[in-house]
């Protein structure tokens, strides 16, 4: 794209230097050239048909405004009038199709918007097409989709991350200005780190999740991906807030300011306190890379004068366990409603609903879904569920005690992202374990409700392929304009860093 933030696009666009149609034009060819090449990046699955209507549509409400002197009051009621973005294929966009990149809901067509797809169009913005993901959301890498897997832009040998690596990888490859991404346990802020952007996490509740194909409820939540951190508060802040179809659904305090985002000056950041969790000191399979792009950050930091100290969590070894528990039996749960009667892919050998049941499923779900049922269902099973579920729910709740205590001290929550960057397609996808350790960072924050964002913060040295490194900030719930401001001065000091291709 010809632009890479929404403040430049909406500046071109109010200025007459582009039409949003072009931008839409633009997005559809490039997603035409690279789906014949010989390698595709695979981040969308399709272009929504309506899109470049709905381009019109916005270019001429821009025009009619320009003529009647209105264009200033036009924008700023709908600020994001005329920008396309990307959405992830478990986020319901009505007349489209809606599959979870699974067999199972095969030519399903969602017959309703999600809310936070209808709290961004009603700000003008264009949902450009669906895109890829793993299956059901479950994966860090985005090869357990039935479409097959999304490449990394800035390598194609290399994953995208995941779950949400479609919109992640339309965005980095400046295929999108923005993406709607979900994640359980890491699914937005992973791929962010892996293709070099800018992801945000936030806190439960603050985005409705009605409209959203579950995973694990407790933990689901929508997240943002684009190029700058000035990008992800406008958008959240068009999208925040309380939503009468979903009851766990938040306000989040002074939201309207994020449309206008300010940096933290020097004397902000130098009063600030950081921590990092020794646990995270101590991991074992830690990059080296990983390692010298965590250290930078923490220069930089030092160097504005912010304090940073080691802090004792001994509660986050149990992160990973309590998150898996917990996630997989509330997937096993939600995914019971795919069964071949009430909608999606439909097996029937006339044998009764029993086999119905058996081959609808077998034959939909893939390995990893399947994987995570079978063992969902384990934990779930009757000589189990006191044992091994509720010792999950006690983990997670002292971990949400921990991390509140520790916010009383401390404003930010400071670590990488992932152990390693983005790894080669293929290396672990038989090896579950090892992709799960890929949310080793990651899975607190969501078990805890709070809110974090990946920054992209270095690269691997050239020996290793230049590849992007994240590192997050995570803060307490609802301080969602604390970890963007500071997001927002690590960018107005590296600028261009979540720009990986231009």
């Amino acid at each position: 794209m010809a632009f890479f933030s929404i403040k430049d696009t909406v500046k071109a666009l109010k200025d007459g230097t582009c039409t949003s149609a072009s931008l839409v034009k633009e997005s559809i060819d490039t997603f035409e050239k690279d789906k014949a090449s010989k390698i595709p990046l695979n981040a969308f699955l399709e272009m929504y048909s309506d899109a470049l209507t709905k381009a019109e549509a916005a270019d001429k409400e821009i025009a009619d405004a320009k003529a009647a002197g209105k264009i200033d009051e036009l924008f700023a009621e709908r600020p994001l009038l005329g920008v396309p973005f990307a959405v992830k294929d478990n986020i319901s966009v009505k007349g489209q199709r809606l599959t979870c990149a699974s067999k199972i809901l095969e030519g399903y067509v969602a017959p309703y918007n999600a809310t936070v797809i209808n709290r961004l169009e009603a700000k003008g913005a264009i949902p450009l097409g669906r895109c890829n993901q793993d299956e059901f959301a479950m994966g860090s890498s985005t090869e357990y989709s039935c479409y097959g897997a999304t490449r990394n832009p800035i390598n194609r040998e290399y994953v995208s991350g995941g779950s949400s690596g479609g919109p992640a990888a339309a965005v980095s490859a400046n295929q999108a200005l923005f993406g709607l991404g979900t994640e359980t346990g890491g699914s937005v802020r992973l791929p962010a780190s892996y293709c070099g952007i800018y992801g945000l996490k936030t806190t439960y509740g603050v985005l409705s999740r009605w409209g959203v194909v579950a995973y694990g409820s407790s933990l689901d939540q929508v997240g943002l991906l684009a190029h700058t951190p000035d990008d992800i508060a406008k958008t959240l802040s068009c999208m925040a807030g309380v939503d009468m179809y979903d009851d766990t659904s938040a306000d989040l305090k002074d939201a309207d300011k994020l449309a206008s985002l300010e940096a933290f000056s020097d004397a902000e950041i130098a009063k600030l306190k950081f921590a990092i969790p020794k646990q995270f000191l101590e991991t074992k399979g830690q990059s080296d890379d990983v390692t010298a792009v965590f250290n930078s950050v923490q220069d930089w930091l030092k160097s504005k004068g912010a304090k940073i100290d080691v802090v004792d969590l001994p509660v986050l070894d149990a992160s990973i366990a309590s998150y898996y528990v917990i996630a997989l039996a509330e997937a096993a749960s939600n995914l019971s409603r795919f069964d071949g009667i009430r909608y999606g892919r439909r097996v029937d050998t006339g044998d009764g609903y029993d086999e119905l049941y058996v081959h609808t499923r077998s034959e939909g779900f893939g390995p990893e879904v399947k994987r995570r049922i079978v063992i969902g269902n384990y934990v779930l099973s009757e000589q189990f569920s006191g044992d091994t579920y509720k010792k999950g729910m006690t983990v997670r709740a002292k971990i949400q005690a921990a991390m509140a205590k520790l916010y009383e001290s401390y404003d930010v929550v400071l670590c990488p992202v992932c152990p390693t960057p983005a790894f080669k397609l293929g290396q672990k996808v038989d090896s579950p374990l090892e992709m799960y350790l890929s949310d080793l960072y990651t899975t607190f924050v969501n078990l805890a409700r709070i809110t974090s964002i990946s920054v992209p913060a270095g690269k691997t040295s050239e020996a290793n392929g230049s590849m992007p490194i994240g590192i997050q900030f995570a803060a307490a719930m609802f301080e969602e304009a604390k970890i963007l401001r500071l997001a927002q001065s690590w960018e107005n000091d590296h600028p261009g860093c979540g720009i990986p291709l231009k």
